[in-house]
């Protein structure tokens, strides 16, 4: 079973900036998308960004912009760069592998970032 890991969320004011990693174990990591994702409390859980196995991404209106998702195929983890943060970007952040649009993998323990105002 694919394990998923998220790391690098914490607590920052509104404007600073922080790097989400997300490591997966598995061998086929540099053939998936991978999609970083976000769920505030009380809100469903949305895509934020995605990257193809080779390197297209796409972003949510939200944080297009702000956000820049990367990869390292060598060390199979997937990083979100968060510049600009607003208190809106609060949530328990995942990542996950997607097939056609839609993430396939068991959902890991995330990792929270907080923006105070």
């Amino acid at each position: 079973q694919v394990q998923i890991a998220e790391s690098g969320g914490g607590l920052v004011q509104s404007g600073g900036s922080l790097r989400l990693s997300c490591t997966v174990s598995t061998r086929a990591f540099n053939a998936i998308t991978m999609g970083w994702f976000r769920q505030a409390p009380g809100k469903q859980r949305d895509l934020v960004a995605a990257i193809s196995r080779l390197g297209s991404t796409i972003y949510a209106d939200p944080v297009k912009g702000r956000f820049t998702i990367s990869r390292d195929n060598l060390h199979n983890t997937v990083y979100l760069q968060m510049n600009s943060l607003k208190p809106e970007d609060t949530a328990v952040y995942y990542c996950n592998p997607m097939v056609d649009g839609v993430p396939r993998g068991s959902w890991g323990q995330g990792t929270q970032v907080t923006v105070s105002s």
